[in-house]
């Protein structure tokens, strides 16, 4: 293709050559105007029937919705004109053109349905709120990467083929590995713990994680984005600054970066955190769900935080909130145990009002306290004696934590559902496109 210009980038008196998809036609009678879209933004294409080769006309006029093209013309100043220019065109070339008859209106000015636009994600992010849905999710991605460098640590990829579920063999996909029983990782877990005991320390990943949930809600997918943590020598306490750090830099990042997407989302009072996120222990949670009232029973120490008790408490706070101190008898086996009171654990989830974010905490690196809380958990640390046997060799203290990428996104847009924020979503009823 000749060198191509963005719409974006056309200027006054300039001729170029631009590429994009019919976003619509006007046909005003004797006047016309193709608006050709494609990733920067709109232009008009100015058809004057009477004073234009026949043929350069027709097809402008012949040409489908949402077919490619391609272009070639003058630019003129035009003040009347959506971005005040406009292409006069010398040659107007159909490079793919689309049906008639297509299964949802890009342009966003008739609704479709949510499963409508996903099975039709192409078309569906050709829409200009879920292409802003998406370059948001871009820059939040781009900016907690620039951020746990900022921290020093090191990017890793760990496997998504396991012989082990991270928490044994609950809601765990099994799949068949040459013949061997293997699973989909439920989380990097173990695989970070290992690594911050080696030469590496502190670490992070982004990638995609596998849980059987059998949830078909709006805020559950059965693949997802997660977003990791790790650090040797960190304490539950300095895991939680970096976590608060993270999420600061995501909301930052797109204040500073995505005006436009956040206009075209209609979000105009979007709000960076500034202020420290409030830490509640799980005693003061369930103390202030009570005292609400918003339950049919109260709740009682070792009860998990049911989905309305946890709106009630966000509702009430309002902001984003650290839970810390859970009862140790309902976290995994490898958080650590508070040294002082060993039916306290060091594990804490940080929440947004309308859900959770992340679940972290101290990770327990002693090799018989470790051991131990397998076999408390009905675990059989043999099924784990790669991940076991390392703490035998010098594991440090250290601590971490993980964020769902979709309800970081989610939360931040207010998205109805999670589903919004994945380009193609797995759950109990998609499994295509």
């Amino acid at each position: 293709m000749d060198e191509r210009t963005y719409t974006a980038d056309a200027t006054p008196d300039d001729t170029v050559t631009v590429a994009g998809w019919v976003h619509e036609l006007r046909d005003l009678g004797g006047i016309a105007f193709l608006i050709v879209r494609d990733t920067t933004g709109k232009i008009q294409v100015k058809l004057e029937k009477d004073e234009m080769d026949e043929e350069l006309v027709e097809t402008g006029l012949d040409v489908t919705r949402e077919s490619v093209v391609k272009i070639v013309g003058d630019v003129k100043e035009e003040p009347r004109a959506p971005t005040d220019v406009e292409i006069v065109p010398t040659a107007i070339e159909v490079v793919a053109e689309a049906e008639t008859q297509l299964p949802l209106d890009p342009s966003g000015k008739v609704d479709a349905e949510l499963p409508t636009r996903l099975d039709n994600r192409t078309l569906d992010v050709r829409r200009g709120e879920s292409k802003a849905i998406f370059e948001i999710r871009s820059t939040v991605l781009r900016a907690v990467r620039e951020a746990f460098r900022s921290f020093g640590a090191s990017e890793i990829t760990t496997p998504k083929i396991v012989a082990t579920g991270t928490e044994g063999g609950t809601e765990l996909f099994p799949i068949t590995y040459f013949g061997e029983e293997a699973f989909m990782n439920q989380s990097p877990q173990l695989f970070k713990q290992l690594m911050v005991g080696s030469g590496l320390e502190r670490v992070f990943e982004v990638g995609p994680i596998f849980r059987a949930e059998e949830h078909n809600t709006p805020r559950h997918l059965n693949e997802a984005t997660s977003i990791d943590f790790e650090s040797a020598f960190f304490d539950h306490t300095e895991a939680m600054d970096v976590c608060e750090a993270i999420v600061k830099a995501a909301y930052e990042a797109v204040a500073e970066n995505c005006t436009d997407e956040l206009e075209t989302l209609g979000i105009d009072d979007f709000e960076v955190p500034d202020e420290a996120f409030p830490r509640l222990t799980y005693e003061e949670a369930i103390e202030r769900i009570n005292a609400t009232g918003e339950l049919d029973e109260q709740l009682v120490w070792g009860d998990d935080l049911p989905t309305e008790g946890e709106h009630a408490l966000g509702q009430a706070v309002g902001e984003h909130y650290f839970i810390t101190d859970w009862p140790a008898e309902i976290k995994p086996f490898y958080i650590k145990d508070h040294d002082d009171d060993e039916t306290l654990s060091t594990g804490f989830d940080m929440m947004h009002p309308r859900m959770e974010l992340v679940s972290g905490g101290q990770r327990e690196h002693r090799f018989d306290q470790l051991v131990e809380g397998f076999e408390q958990q009905g675990l059989d640390p043999e099924e784990f004696d790669y991940y076991t046997k390392m703490f035998k060799y010098g594991m440090p203290p250290h601590a971490g934590w993980a964020i769902g990428g979709e309800r970081l996104i989610a939360t931040m847009l207010g998205l109805d559902n999670i589903r919004e924020a994945v380009l193609f979503p797995r759950d109990r009823q998609r499994l295509s496109p």
